[in-house]
């Protein structure tokens, strides 16, 4: 008998593998062989043959990390970023998968707009890729329907914060949408009303450090405190984006059987008003950061379980347009390529262990959104892989940032572990901060829907 060539072999790599009985994550070392785009095997070695083999010894090795939350701002505003520049930027940040949300121009908000974008994203990705459906006012009665679409990784409402017809601030219009299709619904949960109440301080004040005055804790607090109440009356659950505040982890830790929930690595590290001082409106961001007290809170929830996942909440924006007087200046800052570096230095400095940061980019991601054949190596799964060195030392600057911005909020920052390659579909994609295999991305397929 013939021997076996695989496509790729990752070897003597410390590999992040399910545990046997429990939903976590364990170490070991072992090797991974690919072929077809899937993993074939996984073994403490593998003798056969490859057309190309990674020597993974002293690094590790991750399932794809997924990002699922980010803005490619394509349509509409390609001057910011596109699905090219944003895609490129994942994957030397080590990221396999992102999910794009709906605030492009025109909102994806109709199966056409869906679609559009659909088109724009074959061949020219180079990480894996699906869409939010943005729900609004003039859609309530399709999402059921909207929802099921292929690549569609959920349904996205902004409770706070949007234009147009994305911004869902009553409650009524939020318990219809509840109340439509079955598949978990994404949050951005700010209360309008008291952000209109109280803008009169951003344009007093003029000053990026009253942001999160003028957003206030009340103003997270209120609206997920209202969600949490539609969403039990619904019996719908919920997955809340980028919380900030340590008062709603007390809320959403007695939640966690209706409610999920996304923090971001910006309220992980950074904190006011320190942020405001070095950075002015380049801290700007919504929901704000917050003072110290949250950012520890913060941390205590991912530690006790109380977050679910990870996301950067990618949201460039040029220079001309934050460097414009506070409140002209947009919020928003981008972060698909720095989530895994920083992360990784909190790991390194003792903030968490790898195996739980790990979790919560890909198997809790996979799970939340009930993504097919993603966040585990697992044999018979798509071959989507992070590969880091975690002793590696490097300095975050605006020159290694590929998303069209060319900033971000870590410039100058050391960290250490940084990803070494970035593998889509059993493709390696980057290798050592270059893009050896362009446009690799594939639309992502989820269990809820065809």
């Amino acid at each position: 008998m013939s021997e076996r060539t695989y496509d790729l072999i990752i070897k003597n790599g410390t590999c992040l593998l399910p545990h046997p009985t429990e939903a976590r994550l364990i170490q070991a070392k072992a090797d991974i062989a690919i072929s077809g785009g899937r993993i074939e095997m996984i073994a403490d070695s593998i003798s056969e043959k490859a057309l190309k083999t990674i020597d993974a010894k002293g690094l590790h090795v991750f399932p794809g990390v997924i990002d699922s939350q980010v803005h490619f701002r394509e349509p509409g505003l390609e001057h910011k970023e596109d699905l090219e520049t944003g895609t490129r930027a994942a994957v030397l940040g080590g990221v396999t998968t992102v999910f794009e949300m709906p605030n492009t121009n025109p909102s994806t908000t109709t199966k056409e707009a869906f679609e559009d974008k659909l088109n724009r994203a074959k061949n020219r990705c180079h990480s894996n890729y699906a869409f939010f459906m943005g729900g609004a006012h003039d859609n309530v009665d399709k999402i059921a329907e909207l929802e099921l679409l292929p690549h569609c990784s959920g349904v996205k409402i902004f409770m706070g914060s949007s234009t147009g017809t994305l911004l869902v601030e009553d409650d009524d219009t939020l318990e219809k949408i509840l109340m439509q299709g079955h598949r978990r619904v994404i949050f951005h949960s700010e209360d309008e009303m008291r952000l209109r109440e109280r803008k009169h301080i951003a344009t007093e004040k003029a000053d990026p450090h009253f942001h999160h005055v003028w957003r206030d804790t009340e103003t997270a607090v209120n609206s997920t405190r209202r969600l949490l109440r539609l969403a039990r009356k619904t019996g719908r659950k919920i997955h809340v984006l980028h919380v900030s505040t340590g008062d709603e982890m007390d809320m959403l830790k007695d939640a966690k059987d209706i409610a999920t929930v996304e923090v971001l690595p910006q309220h992980l590290t950074l904190f006011a008003p320190d942020c405001y001082d070095k950075l002015g409106t380049y801290a700007q961001q919504n929901p704000p950061i917050r003072e110290k007290h949250h950012m520890d809170r913060i941390w205590q929830a991912v530690l006790d379980g109380t977050v679910d996942v990870i996301g950067s909440d990618h949201a460039p924006h040029t220079k001309e347009e934050k460097n414009k007087p506070y409140p002209s200046s947009p919020s928003g800052v981008p972060g698909v390529q720095t989530l895994v570096p920083i992360m990784l230095n909190h790991v390194n400095n003792g903030k968490l262990p790898l195996e739980r940061f790990v979790e919560m980019v890909t198997m809790n991601t996979a799970r939340v959104f009930g993504i097919k054949n993603k966040g585990a190596l697992r044999q018979g799964f798509d071959a989507d892989v992070t590969i880091v060195d975690m002793k590696k030392q490097k300095t975050i600057t605006n020159d290694w940032i590929a998303s069209r911005c060319g900033w971000t909020p870590f410039d100058g920052m050391q960290v250490t572990g940084w990803p070494t390659h970035t593998i889509v579909g059993g493709k390696v994609v980057m290798e050592n901060d270059q893009v050896v295999m362009p446009s690799q991305g594939k639309p992502v397929d989820f269990m809820d829907t065809n």
